[in-house]
């Protein structure tokens, strides 16, 4: 009973934080991908502060956990010694453009659900079925195979986690990082929280404040309830942040097998995303049946379910789950799948942008990836 008793608590938890996210994240209508899209069309910096902040705060509390020995984010997948290079760029652009055409991440898709949008509901369906596939199904193949193959094994130069800290720190060979994951981390975090309040668009914006604090304390508290309140010694709990691409697909397989599986925090967070949602919805007076209204666009938003099921396992996670408790583990290859995910779903909206202009798949693609590196080469130059 014991056993069981601490993973039900884990699990309980685990929902009781999803709900606060699922109910914020609806009212404050925070989207990751809505964030890259009014940087890349209008200009706009205010829900990309909003996820920046969030980034900021999640990594001040998880470096904290980590300092005061509350929480060993080394146990984390995150913080594998082997940098999955392939696997965390090829995911994350493959999530970024799946997420641009299912108009939204695992996340928003989730709440867009408890809103009442069945949209969202195939594409979390074929989205988890997807995921679910790639972890442990006949996509595997391809992950475990091909992908898995560019693989740097940093133990090989005596780096023992892919954290920045401990790279940089193998690098100047200091043999206490304590001091470097104090300032590095405190820094880190500073530049992300000073990048969202330098905008006059996400100060001005209480909603966007609210939702990257609320946001990066469910983070937080989701490391503290797995990696310190879930750790029985006879049955802990690995150490985890808030995921949705994984976790989806497992609570698919929960609800199809429930006599015979077991819950677990992953599980109870997707469910409780939904919840929270909802209750907002109706608390709002917002809960409304939404369909698609015609083929073309429940196409596109089937290939973008597929592609954010197999990208997001591939790298390890999603807008928050390598977006924001990746990042705030430090984790090198939190910050491939991050850029990549921007990367993919900025140079998506181009594309989409240019096709309207009619103009041809490879002129628009080619038009797009030229207007995403021109101001890059004007900050270096």
């Amino acid at each position: 009973m014991e056993e069981l008793s601490n993973l039900h608590l884990v699990a309980l938890l685990g929902f009781v934080i999803a709900v606060i996210f699922g109910f914020i994240g609806n009212k404050t209508h925070f989207c990751s991908m809505g964030a890259i899209s009014d940087v890349i069309n209008m200009g706009s910096k205010g829900r990309m502060g909003a996820w920046f902040l969030a980034i900021g705060v999640a990594i001040l509390g998880a470096q904290f956990l980590f300092l005061q020995g509350l929480v060993d984010l080394n146990a984390s997948v995150y913080l594998s010694p082997n940098l999955y290079i392939l696997s965390y760029i090829l995911g994350g652009l493959l999530f970024g453009i799946g997420m641009t055409l299912a108009a939204g991440c695992g996340q928003r898709n989730l709440i867009r659900l408890g809103g009442g949008n069945l949209k969202a509901l195939v594409v979390i369906l074929v989205l988890g079925i997807t995921a679910y596939m790639t972890m442990r199904g006949l996509l595997a193949l391809i992950r475990l195979n091909w992908v898995y193959s560019v693989n740097a094994d940093l133990t090989n130069q005596g780096i023992n986690d892919q954290s920045l800290v401990s790279y940089i720190g193998a690098l100047l060979n200091l043999e206490n990082t304590v001091w470097l994951r104090r300032i590095g981390g405190f820094a880190i975090a500073a530049g992300f929280i000073a990048y969202a309040f330098k905008h006059k668009e996400f100060r001005r914006s209480f909603d966007n404040i609210l939702a990257g604090i609320v946001i990066g304390a469910c983070v937080i508290a989701a490391w503290y309830v797995t990696g310190y309140l879930g750790q029985d010694d006879f049955d802990p709990v690995t150490p985890q942040g808030m995921a949705f691409i994984g976790p989806t697909g497992n609570a698919i397989s929960y609800l199809m097998t429930f006599t015979g599986a077991q819950i677990n925090f992953g599980i109870a967070v997707a469910l409780g995303m939904i919840v929270g949602s909802f209750l907002y919805a109706v608390a709002s007076n917002s809960f409304r049946i939404e369909t698609f209204s015609n083929r073309s666009e429940m196409i596109s938003h089937l290939i973008g379910a597929v592609l954010m099921g197999f990208g997001g396992v591939l790298s390890f996670g999603c807008t928050i789950g390598q977006g924001v408790t990746g990042m705030s583990t430090l984790a090198m290859g939190s910050i491939l799948a991050l850029s990549s995910i921007i990367f993919g779903s900025a140079l998506t909206m181009k594309v989409q942008y240019h096709i309207l202009d009619e103009k041809g798949f490879f002129d628009a693609l080619s038009m797009s990836l030229l207007e995403l590196v021109q101001p890059w080469k004007k900050q270096t130059t």
